[in-house]
């Protein structure tokens, strides 16, 4: 059975640094969060956005689901997590920026690209559904590559998915309209150690020029 230790050690040099040495990150943040970034990202333990990025707390208000999907709008009464998050954090923190990152080996994409069947698990297949286009898109555009160059196209089309899903929020596009929220994507090459970014002008995920 894992140790917890690690993490309770962890907590420690966490309080030393946050609330020991230097203690006006957390106070300035009593009152409430700061951040201006939302991320949706994946579930998976490699890659979590806040390490990747090197953030301070309050810099990332983080969605995290299988495959870092972005459901359609849809208004019925069922529970929508990932798009309560998304409301809350355009319209309760007023977020300037969304970030959607995929990632390279997504178990997710996976079991999409592998399953025909939405009742082969009890949920993970109807979620990771949601990025059925994807798979259709790439099916066609990249019909005679290899099967691995065939997922990293999936989960890259996904996140275009994602993106296009965000635009059916009312509250996210009219703001991208008015230039007051930016929506964009990205993807992390685990294997490379390389962050690529959506490039709406060469419809490619490309190194990022700073």
């Amino acid at each position: 059975m894992p140790n917890t230790n690690k993490f309770i050690e962890g907590f420690k040099r966490f309080k030393t640094t946050y609330f020991g040495d230097d203690k006006k990150l957390y106070a300035s943040m009593k009152e409430g969060q700061p951040a201006k970034i939302l991320m949706i990202a994946c579930c998976d333990s490699r890659v979590d956005p806040a390490i990747l990025t090197d953030c301070d707390p309050g810099d990332l208000f983080t969605i995290r689901n299988v495959a870092n999907l972005v459901p359609p709008c849809e208004e019925d009464q069922h529970h929508h997590g990932t798009s309560s998050a998304i409301e809350f954090a355009v319209k309760g923190l007023g977020v300037e920026s969304i970030i959607v990152m995929g990632h390279a080996n997504c178990g997710g994409i996976k079991a999409l690209w592998e399953s025909e069947d939405l009742n082969d698990s009890q949920f993970i297949h109807r979620w990771v559904s949601i990025a059925q286009e994807a798979k259709e898109w790439v099916k066609v555009k990249h019909a005679s590559e290899s099967n691995a160059l065939k997922l990293k196209a999936c989960e890259q089309r996904s996140v275009l998915v994602s993106l296009q899903n965000l635009m059916g929020f009312d509250f996210v596009r009219e703001r991208v309209e008015v230039g007051s929220l930016k929506i964009h994507g990205w993807y992390f090459d685990l294997a490379a150690g390389e962050l690529l970014c959506y490039n709406p002008d060469t419809d490619q995920f490309q190194v990022p020029q700073l």
